[in-house]
């Protein structure tokens, strides 16, 4: 997996240095884990600006600028808020493109409607905001890990 997902940062961080790009993250239920996969290579900090840990909806609403309304009205794992996380730190650090992750990453807080392993990813770009569902299955590290991996392939799709 690790190998896997370094593939994938070099191919982003090509992109983004080809094309003068950076990039932001928001993230939650990862706690800081994606910023961290990014930053493991040498050079990020050319291409990546920073990110958001928005663990807590206090996070989210003050740093983010989402609504309370949408997180009473969806939850802070949804569509909505994934879109909305992408966009506020696209908007907060000033960069060209950025990706959230919204999910349940176990063993507790799952439910029928949103069971454990359920995670929200988003991409926000100039013009464009694209949020998609993933279900992982495994443990919290196993969910969290996949959800990282995902959130880069789609930034990079996204960009590419």
């Amino acid at each position: 997996m690790r190998t896997l997902i370094d593939a994938e940062i070099k191919a982003l961080a090509a992109l983004c240095l080809s094309r003068g790009l950076q990039c932001a993250v928001a993230e939650s239920c990862t706690g800081g884990m994606l910023g961290a996969y990014v930053t493991r290579l040498p050079g990020a900090s050319r291409w990546f600006a920073g990110g958001v840990v928005a663990y807590d909806n206090r996070v989210k609403t003050q740093l983010l600028g989402i609504e309370p309304e949408l997180l009473h009205s969806h939850g802070a794992v949804s569509e909505p808020v994934a879109r909305r996380m992408a966009q506020g730190v696209r908007e907060l650090l000033q960069v060209h493109a950025a990706v959230s992750i919204t999910g349940i990453a176990g063993p507790d807080g799952g439910s029928p409607e949103k069971p454990v392993g359920l995670a929200w990813i988003g991409c926000a770009l100039p013009g464009a905001v694209h949020a998609r569902s993933f279900q992982f299955r495994g443990s919290r590290e196993q969910v969290r890990r996949n959800a990282c991996a995902e959130a880069i392939r789609s930034l990079l799709a996204h960009l590419a």
